[in-house]
């Protein structure tokens, strides 16, 4: 246990002194200039590295790539052997090396001096190679690792990690990367459904249960009956939404033995909670959820345009 929490507290000392370096006038002007160069560049950012800091290219790659900035991993075992091509002149090469010294490293160095390709370097020795050799040098911290031997990469990498995400979610603020741009990167899985819009899951035509005011109970109950959604939309002459008419009103005029010819906008709630068809699935379910319902309807400009059901929220992986 003791073991465990001094690992924690040394990651945690490794983070801080990473946030101290961006209060470092050179470090910040050097970040803002990698931003940039990405952001400038027409083609891809080049992540490279070896043994652990390989691993952390590899998530870098994929997080920039999964939020707006097209990027790809190259190994540098590989890259000698004819990966070097995938490195275009529009692309910026983006290296990760804690001691800057690894000889892997070496024929990408030679391959991005020989044609001009601009060399962005994370590493933590300023006199190393790969500082040496980058166009724009971004040093991190010297941290203790928190393996006992002091030669296991652990905080080294955490450091290396979240640097990569800080520069990833800058870059991603910079574009202005939405959550609809998340959702076509992300449409499988948990996070795809959070991210789909009410739109897509919504019942539309004439599948969506409507009366007019001066329908009858009866019209209204058949309407329900047909829908099988627990409930109709009650629209004017312009298709606007003014009321909504359930399974528990029906049940309640029936209690109080209304004539089933009296009009069904003398029973509806009126002016019911709707939602637009652009927002999140997940906000319509919240919705439900604090109202205690199962039925919403989609309205756009105040016109009824389609019906959301619980069950559609959960059949589309939504919870």
């Amino acid at each position: 246990m003791q073991s465990a929490c001094r690992s924690l507290s040394i990651a945690a000392t490794g983070l801080a002194a990473l946030e101290a370096r961006f209060e470092d006038r050179d470090f910040s002007t050097t970040f803002l200039r990698v931003v940039g160069v990405i952001m400038q560049v027409r083609g891809r950012v080049i992540v490279t590295g070896i043994g652990k800091s390989g691993i952390v290219a590899r998530k870098m790659t994929a997080t920039l790539t999964s939020t707006g900035t097209p990027a790809i991993f190259l190994h540098p075992a590989d890259a000698g052997h004819g990966d070097l091509g995938m490195i275009t002149p529009d692309d910026v090469v983006l290296m990760l090396s804690h001691s800057g010294e690894s000889t892997e490293l070496g024929p990408i160095i030679q391959y991005c001096k020989r044609f001009g390709i601009p060399l962005a370097a994370m590493t933590a020795r300023a006199q190393s190679t790969v500082a040496q050799a980058a166009d724009h040098c971004m040093l991190m911290p010297e941290v203790e690792e928190s393996c006992p031997n002091l030669l296991a990469p652990t905080t080294s990498t955490t450091v290396q990690m979240a640097f990569g995400d800080a520069l990833a979610i800058s870059l991603m603020e910079m574009r202005g990367f939405s959550a609809d741009d998340f959702h076509k990167f992300h449409p499988n899985g948990r996070l795809g459904a959070q991210l789909i819009k009410i739109a897509e899951l919504m019942a539309t035509g004439n599948d969506v249960p409507m009366v007019r005011e001066d329908a009858t109970l009866l019209d209204a109950t058949i309407e329900m009956t047909r829908a099988r959604v627990g409930g109709t939309a009650v629209v004017d002459r312009n298709g606007r939404l003014i009321g909504a008419f359930t399974d528990g009103d029906l049940r309640r005029a029936v209690t109080g033995k209304q004539n089933l010819t009296e009009a069904v906008g003398r029973f509806m709630t009126k002016m019911p909670l709707a939602v637009a068809p652009d927002e999140l699935a997940s906000e319509a379910l919240r919705l439900m959820h604090e109202r205690n319902i199962t039925l919403l309807f989609v309205c756009e400009n105040g016109a009824l345009v389609g019906a959301l059901h619980m069950h559609d929220l959960l059949h589309a992986g939504v919870a």
